[in-house]
């Protein structure tokens, strides 16, 4: 496994629609392995293949979240191969997304709260689900990189204007 450079903001790359997997082989399964420890290493909760510059429609995604007695987080890696959202609740909900390609800058993202999802796993099996929560917010965030789409893009110009503003000061002072 290796650690791959996650692209950054403004690259055009991360604007490139994904295209769809059609080969289940080594190549893809060394692709998700890569990604996992990209992610992790980062550290972040959901990695799109373009953002390590693959233009296919892979998302890893691993919420960390703490089990209820113990506190430590726990891996649940998920892979989700060709996803698309089939159905979303009227229900919205609001959270202060991040991006490993857009590092450091956070911005408060409405999405549907539940969405029904279908995708393929590692496998090349079909799963559907409706998720929920915070796993229906990051799917949501992965599945627009697969669209060429960022988080800030769903902010107001002035907001978006701002976090843009920011990213390039902090730059400049690095």
């Amino acid at each position: 496994m290796a650690i791959l450079p996650i692209i950054e903001t403004p690259d055009p790359r991360l604007r490139l629609i994904s295209e769809p997997v059609e080969q289940f082989d080594d190549a893809l399964s060394t692709l998700i392995d890569d990604m996992f420890e990209t992610m992790y290493a980062a550290p972040g909760i959901g990695l799109a293949a373009i953002q390590v510059a693959v233009p296919k429609r892979v998302l890893v995604i691993d919420l960390q979240e703490p089990e209820e007695d113990e506190g430590e987080p726990v891996k649940r890696p998920r892979v989700f191969i060709n996803p698309e959202v089939l159905e979303e609740s009227e229900e919205l909900s609001s959270y202060n997304e991040g991006c490993l390609s857009v590092p450091e800058m956070f911005g408060d993202v409405v999405r549907p709260a539940r969405v029904r999802a279908r995708w393929l796993d590692r496998d090349g099996s079909t799963q559907e689900a409706w998720l929920d929560g915070l796993l229906a917010t990051c799917l949501q965030h992965e599945i627009d990189h697969l669209n060429g789409v960022m988080f800030f893009d769903h902010l107001s110009k002035l907001k978006r204007d701002m976090l843009l503003k920011k990213l390039a000061k902090l730059r400049k002072a690095a």
